[in-house]
């Protein structure tokens, strides 16, 4: 990453350096690709097919919950045997260590899976990003993280549109099939 930024600010400093011997302007643009990821259509449908995918999951997760909150209140009450309270409190701490752990199970798939998706759809961006800054005159692109970057130089939205074209084109293609 600081190989990156290194590069970046050569590679600017050169430019600026060439460019009154050249008389050529430089276009530069940015892309806050935080903002891109949260919203652009492709991003927000993964998700809604993941939260499909990890609903069923979730959901028995959340019934045993609600089952160890039953075991609770029925200790709380007061009117078990001492071997039923017994089992009672085993059942309940089996049940606490059950849900702990398929929540940790749940949450590492899903970011697994959430961490695929995004891989999945960096190439998509990247393509959109070309294609932007080809159609519009543009030298460079910077993508954050970046100290600073002027808002004349934001291009974020123009890529989010193109996403947004894309996403409505595939999904004409898939109605269609």
């Amino acid at each position: 990453m600081r190989y990156c930024a290194r590069a970046i600010c050569l590679l600017l400093f050169g430019l600026a350096l060439a460019g009154p011997a050249e008389a050529q302007s430089v276009r530069i643009g940015y892309v806050d690709m935080k903002l891109v990821l949260d919203n652009a259509p492709q991003v927000l449908a993964g998700r809604e097919r993941l939260d499909q995918e990890f609903r069923a999951r979730n959901d028995a997760i959340e019934m045993d919950e609600m089952r160890a909150t039953a075991l609770e209140a029925r200790l709380q009450q007061g009117d078990l045997s001492s071997d039923g309270r017994m089992q009672t409190e085993r059942d309940l701490r089996e049940l606490r260590r059950n849900i702990t752990r398929r929540k940790e199970d749940l949450r590492d798939e899903l970011s697994f899976r959430r961490t695929e998706e995004v891989q999945r759809l960096e190439e998509q961006i990247n393509v959109a990003v070309q294609e932007i800054a080809e159609r519009n005159g543009f030298d460079l692109i910077i993508s954050s993280p970046v100290v600073y970057a002027s808002p004349a130089l934001d291009i974020t939205d123009l890529i989010l549109e193109q996403l947004e074209v894309e996403f409505a084109a595939d999904q004409l293609e898939l109605q269609t099939q």
